[in-house]
């Protein structure tokens, strides 16, 4: 298989590249299942960017199945991890679709074969598809247990040599002190360096992913769902949520 090193493939042209975390809550609408208002808003969000930008996305699988949760019922953690990368397919598929509805060409590469619905994950080739325009939905995780979809986006960023990670959260709109559902004196964060959060326990996303980040030099901003057109805002580069940068500077 044909891979690709983060120090190889400079990008061709200087349009923005993007990484975009989609959770699997995302989907769901909160809800069992794929809730399809919900991922068509979505769709149409990013279409909105498409011609300016250069978009891959992670998916998560939160909205059939969680691997960490199967595995504390009894299930065996590895299996429980497969199925829950065969859920974030479903959601590829899915956006997929609505994508292709607003007039976006896509491709969904998978980590674990599956040629009927998706190709393989191909570093290059996903470089190439988002040079001709086209959006690269990536599903199956990192095809491993035990790797969250936060490693894989930090991952697949690297990859294709995105210029940040953007992360979509639902119910906040950036990087707070504390939890503000919990904590009425929570503050929210415009900027922050990964060593503070990782010192201040901070759960901008998963650790492996934040000291990925950190170690390759990858910005990440954190951002909320919530919010007129705030996915097209993010993608094309505006002001908004927490931005989480390698250094204080």
């Amino acid at each position: 298989m044909e891979t690709v090193t983060t120090s190889a493939q400079p990008k061709k042209n200087n349009r923005r590249r993007v990484l975009l975390k989609l959770s699997g809550e995302v989907f769901g609408g909160g809800k069992l299942g794929v809730d399809p208002d919900t991922v068509r808003g979505v769709a149409k969000q990013i279409a909105a960017a498409v011609p300016d930008v250069e978009v891959a996305i992670v998916v998560g699988g939160g909205n059939f199945f969680r691997g960490a949760e199967l595995s504390q019922s009894g299930m065996d953690r590895s299996r429980a991890d497969y199925m829950g990368m065969l859920g974030t397919v479903m959601n590829c598929l899915a956006l997929q679709d609505f994508l292709e509805q607003a007039g976006v060409e896509t491709r969904v590469q998978s980590a674990i074969t599956m040629g009927q619905v998706a190709e393989a994950y191909i570093p290059r080739r996903a470089i190439r598809h988002m040079e001709k325009g086209r959006v690269v939905i990536f599903g199956a995780g990192a095809g491993l247990p035990y790797f969250s979809t936060d490693t894989v986006a930090a991952q697949r960023a690297m990859e294709v040599h995105a210029d940040v990670v953007l992360m979509a959260k639902s119910g906040v709109d950036g990087v707070y002190t504390a939890d503000p559902k919990k904590d009425p004196t929570a503050e929210k964060l415009h900027h922050l360096s990964y060593d503070d959060a990782l010192r201040r326990d901070i759960r901008v996303m998963d650790q492996t992913a934040m000291t990925m980040c950190k170690d390759n030099n990858l910005t990440m901003v954190v951002f909320g769902m919530e919010g007129e057109g705030n996915v097209t805002r993010a993608i094309r580069g505006e002001d908004l949520g927490t931005v989480v940068t390698p250094s204080n500077g």
